[in-house]
């Protein structure tokens, strides 16, 4: 049975043969030429035709008669039996198409390599170009029979007399295969390298001068040749993308570690300080410390309530008072029943400051000290799942409950470690808990709205948070996430809405320290919906001044701009955000957009004909696009 004969129209001011060859490459089909008809054959055996003729004017000469519905179909049958038996004579398969290319004449074959004069420097130039040609081709064939038959060596010097008769990408790429084998890296970058010079499409050899890199550790330059190749190939070839993928975390973690090896201790913005602490249910002052003691500044105690007060102000300033004086607090001693506190309270500035193994530390003292301290156990148990020890993390947190199995937030930050290893529902139920053990603290309203949103139960969470919007309509952070779930449902509209309620309530309640999270995600909200770059880059901009050391505003900026391809720009905020990252695992994912961006410009400066092609392919190689 024949295959079907499909008719695909395209409206398009572009010549035939570009549209067909665009539609050709996308389907992996082989294209014939008949009588101004292009047939293409799939690998599925269905057969297209794409006719060239124009459409008629719709105005006719008034010599021309109105054809009648019968004269029309007549006509139309005629047309459609016609292509038919053009595609019938045309509709080869795959297979036969292959059996021509076989029946083709073959390249040169040498019967006996003495038939070839002896190539060298010397007298390569004593034969005519014709003799040249003829004798490369030959000394081609020769080498890839030796390469057939694993005589690399013999390969290699075969090859290379093809290219002193006649340079030729394809020869130097030939060669590099053998140099490859042989794990001769730097001699196979040569030929490629050398290949890509007179072809700089090539991606064979693109490909194989990336491995080389790779072996000889030179990450960012083998990240350049694969990325390359993937636009060259339109990303289609998904070998080469998860190259580029596995080169990205090399050359990231390869960077991350200099950072980590070279970085500073110290706090991260005030935005990130705060939304830690108020993770914990707000705590008394314990007894002896309020602000109201008289404390002498020089002692250990003294510190401790100095350190509680500037903590209190929730200022970047602030916080790093506060670190300080917990720290001396414990240098001077003589802190007697506070000795827990003390230490459970420079854990958690450690932690901030990204000195973790200092925080376990303190952590494991103050518990040995007062077993009943669950908050240590709380905040030990975060940081081992942080460190990706799920089972130490789930033992603190019955150890917590041990001493005191009525502590709302022992079962609200064991719903945290719930919902980030996706246990949604056991999330929900620890989110619950915390509530019917105090419903006045509402992040645990907040994240359970949010928990049953990931589980699907969207009419339940807007429920929970209209309910939590009723009872706390004077706090700021249940407007801003509610209005990250309506921008994720895409209501643009009432997200703002909800954002800019946040926005103002932090301007009256908290003028110097306000949370900038909310001016962020109307950022993202107007870029969302309108594509507004203008406003959404300013909001960032008022984020920053708000707080410098923001990282999800310095984050949301470089994808601004790198959406509107502003690259060396988007590059400058990545490589920012990977400073102001805490762990290694924020660093290595923030270095590997910065990486992926600084690609995409070398690429426009190595390759232009290649950054054209991926403009117009509207891609990027910053990332996954802004959620």
């Amino acid at each position: 049975m024949s295959a079907p004969v499909i008719n695909v129209e395209r409206a398009s001011n572009s010549s035939l043969w570009d549209r067909v060859s665009t539609w050709v490459s996308e389907n992996k089909a082989v294209a014939y030429t008949i009588a101004g008809t292009v047939v293409v054959v799939t690998g599925a055996g269905v057969i297209y035709y794409l006719s060239d003729a124009s459409k008629k004017s719709s105005t006719t000469t008034t010599t021309e008669k109105k054809k009648s519905k019968k004269e029309r179909r007549k006509e139309k049958k005629q047309a459609e039996e016609a292509a038919a038996a053009s595609v019938e004579k045309a509709a080869i398969s795959l297979k036969d198409e292959e059996a021509i290319v076989e029946s083709q004449p073959k390249a040169p074959t040498v019967e006996a390599e003495d038939e070839l004069p002896e190539i060298t420097e010397a007298n390569v130039d004593s034969f005519s170009q014709e003799e040249r040609s003829n004798y490369a081709a030959k000394l081609k064939v020769a080498g890839n029979k030796a390469y057939g038959s694993k005589d690399y060596n013999k390969a290699i010097d075969l090859y290379g007399k093809a290219i002193l008769c006649k340079p030729d990408p394809v020869y130097y790429s030939n060669r590099a295969a053998c140099y490859n084998v042989l794990s001769e890296w730097d001699k196979v970058v040569e030929d490629t390298s050398a290949a890509i010079a007179m072809d700089s499409e090539y991606v064979k050899a693109l490909n194989r001068r990336a491995h080389a890199y790779e072996h000889l550790h030179q990450y960012s330059e083998a990240l350049l040749d694969y990325t390359a190749s993937c636009i060259i190939d339109g990303f289609k070839n998904e070998q080469s993308a998860q190259s580029v993928e596995r080169l990205l975390k090399k050359v990231a973690e390869k960077k991350g570690r200099a950072i980590l090896e070279s970085k500073t201790k110290k706090l991260p913005s005030a935005t990130f300080v705060s939304n830690y602490l108020q993770s914990f249910r707000p705590q008394p002052p314990p007894a002896g410390l309020e602000e109201s003691a008289q404390l002498d500044e020089n002692t250990g105690k003294g510190q401790l309530q100095k350190g509680l007060i500037a903590m209190s102000k929730k200022t970047g300033a602030g916080y790093e008072e506060a670190s300080a004086s917990f720290k001396k607090a414990l240098e001077l001693g003589d802190l007697g029943e506070h000795e827990a506190f003390a230490l459970n309270m420079r854990a958690t500035f450690s932690y901030l400051e990204g000195d973790v193994e200092s925080a376990l530390k303190d952590l494991t003292t103050a518990i040995e000290k007062q077993p009943s301290l669950s908050q240590a156990y709380i905040k030990r148990a975060s940081m081992q799942l942080e460190l990706g020890s799920k089972e130490a993390a789930a033992n603190d947190f019955e150890l917590a409950m041990e001493q005191n199995k009525d502590d709302p937030d022992i079962y609200y930050h064991r719903a945290q470690l719930h919902f980030i290893l996706g246990e949604y529902v056991n999330a929900a139920k620890d989110y619950q808990k915390s509530i019917d053990l105090d419903k006045d603290f509402i992040y645990s309203h907040i994240q359970l709205g949010v928990t049953q949103y990931k589980m699907g139960s969207v009419p339940s969470s807007m429920a929970t948070f209209r309910r939590t919007i009723k009872n706390f309509e004077k706090v700021p952070d249940v407007y801003n996430y509610y209005g990250e779930l309506l921008l994720d449902q895409q209501k643009y509209q009432e997200a703002i809405e909800r954002f800019d309620t946040a926005v103002e309530m932090e301007r009256k309640q908290k003028p110097t320290n306000m949370n900038v999270l909310p001016l962020i995600n109307k950022a993202l909200a107007l870029f969302q919906w309108k594509q507004d770059y203008s406003q959404a880059e300013e909001l960032c901009e008022k984020a920053l001044v708000l707080d410098p050391e923001c990282d999800i505003a310095v984050a949301t900026m470089a994808q601004l701009l790198l959406q509107q391809g502003k690259v060396t720009q988007a590059l400058e905020y990545f490589e920012k955000a990977a400073e102001l990252s805490r762990t290694e695992g924020e660093i290595v994912n923030a270095l590997s957009y910065a990486e992926a961006t600084r690609t995409q410009l070398e690429v426009s400066e190595k390759y232009p004909q290649l950054q054209a092609r991926l403009q117009q392919m509207g891609g990027g190689l910053g990332g996954p696009p802004m959620r």
